[in-house]
């Protein structure tokens, strides 16, 4: 069983058991990549010529991007990690939470980098409801996990079940890619293109981050199969539908007026469209059936094959060993 506190006995690597998990950490080893690696100085006089409104956006991402990397590394070190017994799970978390902090510190290269107010961004995440909602969405979660969670008892694990939807398919699988279809939609402007090549980077660590959450959420169902029940899954279908909510609320603050190309509505609609493939990832049907108003981002999204949630059946969790690209 992948679930459980770990024992000694379960401190050796070898047999894998779970060899998706063990394939996925050497696939984001040979990912690594530090933020320094790119300049971003022509991305400098790029900021200094954009509109208002369009630095506005960019500042808006990061008052959510910034602290929200640190945010999945505490939902990874206290909700996840300490209840899986797989040593090769662990040593994909250890390198899932070292890309997080470089996530983050990419993020402050950015800030340190583009004439932006770090109090205003920071005072922002506090303080605007639309991103406040977010943080405190993911925060509830993390938090049962720390509050004696028995991961023996079907609650426990429907709880433990609920944190990875939460952090992994609702704010890395919808509310990142939100962002990253917005941060790389200025490239498709000739703007900010090594900033976008950072986020190219980014996203390709995020699409293993989904990888290796549907495997362990489909590999958890299988060997629990008691968890498979009607309620449980329209529960978890509407935490996903809650959150496309909250993503609403926040790109209409992140584009009050729109810029060139870019406004709220087409957000939106490239959100309920990730959500519905995201639902569909996890056997669920669309819940939207919105058409991708980003047809350059696809390839970004397609992640895994599909399959069904609260019938899995599927029990080929092998990964492509090639970088995603």
């Amino acid at each position: 069983m992948i679930l459980g506190r770990p024992l000694n006995e379960d401190m050796q690597l070898r047999p894998i058991k779970y060899q998706w998990a063990y394939d996925l950490y050497n696939q984001a080893v040979a990912n690594t990549w530090f933020p320094h690696e790119i300049s971003l100085g022509e991305d400098l006089e790029d900021f200094k010529k954009m509109s208002e409104d369009e630095r506005h956006a960019v500042s808006f991402l990061m008052s959510f991007f910034n602290p929200a990397e640190l945010i999945v590394n505490r939902s990874l070190a206290l909700g996840v990690y300490p209840y899986l017994k797989a040593p090769e799970t662990h040593l994909y978390l250890a390198k899932q939470m070292w890309e997080e902090a470089n996530h983050s510190m990419a993020f402050e290269y950015v800030l340190e980098t583009f004439p932006l107010d770090r109090e205003v961004i920071f005072k922002r995440h506090r303080e605007t409801p639309s991103i406040k909602a977010k943080e405190d969405y993911i925060t509830k979660f993390t938090q049962r996990m720390t509050e004696n969670l028995d991961i023996e008892t079907l609650e426990g694990k429907k709880d433990f079940v609920r944190n990875l939807i939460a952090y992994n398919i609702v704010m890395e699988g919808v509310w990142f890619y939100s962002g990253f279809m917005v941060a790389l939609s200025f490239r498709q402007k000739q703007q900010l293109k090594n900033f976008a090549s950072m986020i190219d980077w980014v996203v390709r660590d995020e699409s293993l981050h989904l990888k290796f959450g549907i495997n362990l959420i489909l590999t958890i169902l299988e060997e629990n199969p008691d968890l498979s029940t009607p309620e449980f899954a329209a529960e978890i279908k509407n935490m996903v539908i809650e959150a496309v909510e909250m993503e609403v609320a926040y790109n209409n603050d992140m584009f009050p007026r729109g810029i060139l190309g870019l406004n709220a509505d087409y957000v939106n609609q490239y959100v309920r469209y990730i959500a519905d493939r995201r639902l569909e990832e996890l056997g669920f049907e669309p819940h939207y059936n919105d058409a991708n108003p980003a047809q350059w981002m696809a390839t970004e999204t397609d992640t895994l094959q599909l399959v069904n949630f609260f019938e899995t059946q599927n029990t080929n969790y092998e990964v492509n060993n090639r970088a995603h690209k």
